[in-house]
């Protein structure tokens, strides 16, 4: 055996004999291995220098002896150097990630509750002829919303004529080519109005004045407001809706009709009978 291969090998023994002394009798086996054949387990196939091939055989018997202790660790010098590298770590969650961890991100904000009452600052005007009540009542309504036009302008895209405004149809229409947003919807009463058709209006009439706009309803009939003041129109009539107390359910009326009483309370219920046959813009 050469020197340079004799030195390597007592060189490893000597490091084995420190380790586990169970490597120590797998050491010299393969010591006793390598005397008798003349270095016979050094041959390889390529060229490298002894010393190198004298390493790399005892590494081979580390890792024998690693596998057959499920010493996993020890099977290979390069897998016990290389450092294990964790993935970095992410500075900041992702959108998914914190909504998981505070389920307050994924709730709408609640919207404000309206106030319990509330009249609209609007030109109250009467109708200027016996049949501009349309014209009059949506000029009245958008004056709350800052918005300025004649009876005349109105009554000529409302198609008012001397037999009236035909329904809450045309006021829903011009009311929605005057206000930004085309907020406003018609309700229809083909008969008496249902319990859920008066909550409708109630909430209908709240949201519009709440959100600055006046509501336009087409009446017909007789109604009492509640300070016993009496109300008749037979053969119809439109009033503006200007404002609301006790969350709704006694609403404010702007009427044309007659300058000397040009306001009044009434119950959002009795408004409701009064539209019976009509409907109303909000």
């Amino acid at each position: 055996m050469e020197d340079p291969v004799k030195h390597t090998l007592q060189r490893q023994l000597r490091r084995l004999a420190t380790e586990r002394p169970y490597q120590i009798v797998v050491a010299s086996a393969a010591a006793l291995a390598i005397a008798t054949t003349g270095g016979a387990l050094l041959t390889t196939a390529d060229d490298a220098p002894a010393d190198q091939r004298t390493a790399t055989t005892v590494a081979e018997m580390r890792s024998d002896v690693a596998a057959s202790r499920g010493d996993v660790r020890d099977a290979s010098p390069s897998a016990s150097a290389a450092p294990t590298t964790a993935a970095p770590a992410t500075s900041a969650a992702s959108p998914a990630a914190k909504a998981k961890s505070n389920p307050d991100l994924t709730r709408k904000p609640t919207p404000p509750k309206p106030p319990a009452t509330k009249v609209l600052d609007y030109d109250y005007e009467a109708q200027n002829t016996y049949y501009n009540c349309g014209p009059a009542a949506t000029r009245n309504a958008l004056s709350a919303a800052g918005i300025d036009r004649t009876q005349e302008e109105l009554g000529a895209e409302l198609g008012t004529t001397e037999m009236g405004t035909n329904s809450a149809e045309d006021t829903t229409r011009v009311l929605n080519a005057e206000v930004k947003g085309s907020p406003y919807r018609t309700r229809m009463f083909p008969s008496a109005p249902s319990p859920a058709q008066m909550d409708r209006l109630q909430a209908d009439v709240v949201k519009a004045i709440t959100d600055g706009r006046g509501v336009v309803a087409n009446v017909v009939g007789d109604a009492t407001d509640t300070d016993g003041g009496w109300h008749s129109y037979g053969g119809g009539h439109y009033i503006a809706v200007v404002g609301y107390k006790d969350n709704g359910r006694t609403v404010r009326i702007a009427d044309s009709a007659n300058p000397a009483d040009p306001s009044y309370w009434i119950t959002t219920i009795d408004l409701a009978n009064w539209i019976t046959s009509r409907g109303y813009s909000a």
